[in-house]
């Protein structure tokens, strides 16, 4: 089986999502507070970018009607979702700010912090860069937290885990 080559563009845009697709990534949602209460995204573009200073970045897409608050946002919270957590995620992929039936406590800041999450980075805002359709959205890390567990992985349209290794613990 050989694989076929094509040039980015619209008319190849489907091929272009399915070859990104096979790139597996984590998934985190996002939290912050807002003027209307919390906020939440759920994100898999995650990324450690420095250890000296503690540095991460995530991506917000420009289209979502929630980009224009954490773009703006000094302060959110990055969670890392744990395998069990893909309920959360969709929900927060759909609704960023019923919290309602969401299991989450407030960090010294104000940001929720949601509960049972393989690993958490609370942040305050430094960057901000212009990338296409998405922005890129940088922080510094204030504080972080993790515990064993397997996470939540995103890879071709379907969610799932991944076997091995639970980390730290």
């Amino acid at each position: 089986m050989s694989d076929s080559s094509f040039i980015p563009g619209p008319e190849t845009d489907r091929a272009y999502r399915d070859a990104l697709g096979c790139f597996g990534t984590g998934v985190t949602v996002v939290t912050t507070r807002t003027a209307q209460g919390p906020l939440a995204m759920t994100a898999n573009s995650f990324a450690s970018v420095s250890l000296d200073p503690p540095i991460v970045l995530w991506c917000a897409a420009k289209r979502s009607l929630r980009h224009a608050a954490f773009a703006a946002a000094p302060n959110y919270a990055i969670h890392v979702m744990a395998n069990d957590q893909q309920d959360l995620a969709l929900h927060f992929a759909r609704s960023g700010h019923d919290f309602d039936t969401v299991s989450w406590t407030e960090n010294a800041a104000g940001i929720p912090i949601l509960r049972g999450c393989l690993a958490r980075f609370e942040c305050r805002g430094s960057d901000l860069h212009d990338a296409g359709d998405h922005t890129i959205i940088v922080g510094q890390v204030l504080r972080a937290a993790c515990r064993p567990g397997t996470g939540l992985m995103y890879k071709r349209g379907q969610y799932g885990g991944f076997l091995g290794l639970d980390g730290p613990g």
